[in-house]
């Protein structure tokens, strides 16, 4: 694309006439700004973290019968073994997620245990989840869209590599 005579082209790679001492704020890639892949890597990395801490938590505080009697008491049949399945797919997706293993898939083993928050536990309690509430579902659906970010970059590192992502 050739700019019109006189004009300045304002975009990544434009070396010629952009004041080189710029060029880093519009590649984004010195300190303290990352690429675009390595932030998918971090993203990717981060976000199962976060559901395995909830696993990891409810196994060693011991919490995972309270969680099956909330269950129980909301009508879900076999909660003790739900607890134990929603448990052992945040740490099995995580780790497979942050191996880099079916990403896509982990992504959506993940996005069904943040919906089934949201729906049995989050929703009825506001959007918010601090300062302004207690245990909405915005976080929630940060992680949702985290997991959409993780799986959509997985779906086109597997275009543009070939791999099985």
């Amino acid at each position: 694309m050739v700019a019109a005579a006189g004009t300045q082209r304002l975009f990544v790679g434009d070396d010629a006439r952009f004041p080189e001492r710029y060029q880093s704020l519009l590649t984004m890639n010195t300190p303290p700004f990352i690429s675009l892949q390595s932030s998918l890597t971090v993203l990717r990395v981060v976000t199962p973290l976060l559901f395995m801490a909830h696993a990891v938590v409810r196994i060693v505080n011991g919490t995972i019968p309270q969680f099956a009697d909330f269950l129980g008491g909301r009508g879900f049949p076999q909660p003790l073994l739900l607890v134990w399945v929603i448990t052992v797919v945040e740490i099995v997706a995580g780790t497979l997620m942050i191996a880099g293993v079916k990403v896509r898939c982990m992504a959506a083993a993940l996005a069904c245990v943040a919906i089934g928050g949201i729906v049995i536990i989050h929703a009825k309690l506001g959007w918010f989840v601090g300062e302004h509430g207690t245990g909405g579902s915005e976080y929630s659906v940060c992680l949702l869209l985290c997991l959409l970010v993780i799986a959509a970059a997985a779906t086109s590192e597997h275009r543009d590599n070939g791999s099985a992502r």
